[in-house]
């Protein structure tokens, strides 16, 4: 049972709840909580940890046939990113895939996020993504961690299923993805027309940019279309996490009714 702080295991955990350079190097992250621990593949886990008071709950039968190590429960809320800790937590393998395998679909659908700095936005748009049936997220390198602790949290596992990757050069990955015949669409407010008057039945990307500066020039201009979401009232622009599910769940609508 680890009953100290000052354990060189509980203050790994600290640096990896903490330091997107400590998971990066070690490639693992932390998740909290019976769902994330659950949900994450059997074959991702490293470490599982589990305070003594978890012990106690029905929800410890989740540890069944599995190995973990105990923590005091003072040391383990120590631990915890957490205001109300459950009771476990495990160190997780980071998923890796590359941009040829995504594009596998005879018709992918992309998100191309640039420069996303709000964690929950970013968790929330992995989460939707699942849900809308999106293929991959293309990420610029100034995107926020993915395995911040908060964007793991928004993403509800999402992690574990939705296809993402990190790319050195933006720009040049959106070209890549045209010259396999995919549109990329460009969500802007020089957009003239109206997000749900385009055919997003054949490969498509839809570029999301920062939340307050939207996208760069640069790869605003790689963009087939500017497209637009229509504004009420005196609102200019939707959060970046909203704007990306009404497009998303407008790509899912056509192409469900293909289907049919």
């Amino acid at each position: 049972m680890i009953t100290s702080t000052s354990n060189q295991q509980v203050k790994n955990l600290l640096q990896l709840q903490k330091k997107s350079k400590a998971r990066k190097e070690q490639g693992v992250f932390v998740v909290e909580g019976v769902k994330m621990f659950r949900e994450a593949p059997a074959d991702w886990i490293v470490k599982t940890y589990v305070s003594q008071e978890f012990l106690k709950k029905e929800e410890a039968s989740v540890l069944k046939g599995r190995e973990y190590e105990i923590v005091e429960d003072r040391v383990f809320k120590t631990m915890s990113d957490t205001m109300t800790p459950q009771g476990i937590l495990a160190v997780v393998r980071q998923p890796v895939s590359s941009l040829e395998k995504l594009l596998n679909d005879p018709a992918p659908f992309f998100m191309v996020l640039e420069n996303i700095q709000d964690p929950g936005n970013l968790g929330t748009i992995l989460r939707t993504a699942e849900g809308a049936g999106v293929n991959g997220i293309l990420m610029s390198r100034d995107t926020v961690d993915i395995f911040n602790p908060k964007t793991i949290r928004s993403t509800m596992g999402s992690v574990y299923r939705v296809p993402f990757l990190y790319v050195e050069d933006i720009c040049e990955t959106v070209r890549k993805l045209k010259n396999k015949g995919i549109s990329a669409y460009a969500a802007h407010l020089k957009g003239t027309g109206s997000y749900d008057e385009q055919n997003y039945t054949k490969g498509t990307a839809f570029l999301i940019g920062n939340e307050g500066n939207g996208l760069t020039d640069e790869l605003a201009d790689l963009a087939d279309t500017y497209i637009r979401i229509p504004m009420y009232g005196k609102v200019e622009s939707l959060n970046a996490a909203i704007a990306s599910a009404v497009l998303m769940y407008e790509a899912q609508r056509q192409r469900r009714n293909i289907e049919r």
